[in-house]
């Protein structure tokens, strides 16, 4: 599990391309490498991956088909940047929401509003998941723990402060670029309850 309170961000240092499947690793800020251990979660811009082989501050990881499908995860090249969070462990502050890391789809950035101190970013999601989405709802996007804004029928916004663009790859993020989504599971299991049960009727 997650808390979506990105720890740092890494480059990507290599990349190993096969059939359907990719390597890529990563070289982790000092701080991220106490106490890890092969067989670790490590979340990249919220996705949920293992770590399979440790070389000092690089650190591998091996990502699947269905991994680089519906994630953005299969677009980074080397020198590239991800968020970064370890696993959390019993006791530790929970700032953002619990999050498991495993990605739902992707959405597009339509539009950028920046202003003092502020910044506000609309996306584009798939209609179909657009249900999930609440006005001061929880919403994962590259792994960070965020409120909504505000809600139209195929887009939603997210108000930004300038710790969260220095801190994370969000600052960075220009128009029509892709950010992996993590739909809180509360509202999730909340939405199709409720639909099942009108269903019923």
């Amino acid at each position: 599990m997650f808390t979506g309170i990105v720890q740092g961000t890494a480059p990507v240092v290599a990349i190993d391309e096969k059939s359907n499947f990719r390597v890529h690793k990563v070289k982790l800020p000092s701080a991220l490498l106490p106490g890890i251990e092969t067989g670790a979660s490590i979340a990249h811009n919220g996705c949920c991956l293992t770590v399979t082989e440790i070389e000092g501050d690089v650190v591998s990881f091996d990502l699947m088909k269905e991994t680089l499908r519906i994630t953005n995860l299969g677009a980074i090249n080397v020198g590239d940047r991800v968020n970064i969070e370890r696993a959390s462990k019993f006791g530790d502050e929970i700032g953002g929401h619990l999050m498991s890391g495993h990605i739902i789809c992707q959405a597009e950035i339509v539009k950028i509003l920046t202003s003092e101190n502020n910044r506000q970013i609309w996306f584009k999601m798939p209609q179909e998941l657009m249900k999930y989405v609440l006005h001061k709802g929880f919403i994962g996007i590259d792994g960070i723990s965020l409120t909504i804004g505000e809600v139209s029928k195929e887009r939603f916004c997210v108000h930004l402060i300038p710790e969260t663009l220095e801190r994370t790859t969000l600052g960075c993020k220009r128009l029509a670029d892709k950010v992996n989504i993590e739909i809180d599971p509360q509202t999730q299991a909340v939405v199709d309850t409720v639909e099942r049960v009108l269903a019923n009727r």
